[in-house]
């Protein structure tokens, strides 16, 4: 479960922003001044910043600015400060977002869902082929927003088949990486049958056979 440090004076903002968040399956650290909020910091690995700018004891833009620099933290601000060098100053800080009030509380979930996809991404490490995503540190595969259940075997060929996106993998390689590493004795027809297999449960044409010599990944694949 990924960790939000909010930020924010206005406690009912706060507690509506925290019990949406909440809602969506985040942890969110909620509090009200930047001391509170640097002594989690302290303690706690936290994903994101959502930070109000003028707070009470301070200004919440030095703390998130000094805290991005010292680690990888998203950091989005949520303030009533709209003039134009202030969002300028919010995006030379490291801001990866700078929202004004008073705004949608759906849009502000939606962006954050957004940028927590993709610190998930860049955590794990991830291969993207249309809408195919596998998540490598998880071995975990989606089509859309929809997981795929794979067997190991499976897995192994589309990962093989997606770092060799372009190119042609031969039955032969195929074999040789996914079975005779385990010493199991395979038919002829079995990387067929996995083949055939992965096509239909991921629903692609990416996967394009290739008479008497191997398979190819015809679709472009884009490592995070």
């Amino acid at each position: 479960m990924k960790t939000i440090l909010l930020l924010e004076d206005d406690r009912n903002l706060n507690t509506m922003i925290t019990r949406r968040l909440e809602k969506e399956g985040y942890c969110v650290l909620s509090v009200f001044t930047i001391a509170e909020a640097k002594e989690h910091a302290k303690r706690e690995e936290i994903a994101m910043v959502i930070s109000d700018v003028m707070l009470p004891d301070g200004n919440g833009m030095e703390f998130a600015t000094q805290l991005r620099e010292e680690r990888k933290t998203l950091l989005i601000y949520l303030t009533a400060m709209d003039q134009e060098m202030d969002i300028i100053n919010g995006y030379d800080g490291g801001a990866d977002d700078y929202i004004t009030k008073p705004f949608s509380l759906l849009i502000l979930i939606s962006k954050v869902n957004a940028f927590m996809r993709r610190y998930q991404e860049q955590e794990e490490g991830v291969l993207r082929s249309g809408n195919i995503t596998v998540y490598l540190r998880d071995m975990k595969v989606t089509k859309g927003e929809e997981i795929v259940s794979l067997t190991k075997k499976e897995l192994q060929i589309l990962l093989l088949l997606l770092e060799h996106a372009g190119h042609i993998v031969s039955k032969e390689q195929i074999l040789e990486h996914v079975w005779d590493k385990d010493g199991q004795f395979v038919d002829d027809n079995t990387v067929s049958v996995n083949i055939s297999r992965l096509k239909n449960k991921l629903e692609i044409n990416a996967i394009s056979n290739v008479r008497g010599i191997g398979y190819v990944w015809t679709e472009p694949v884009k490592r995070k």
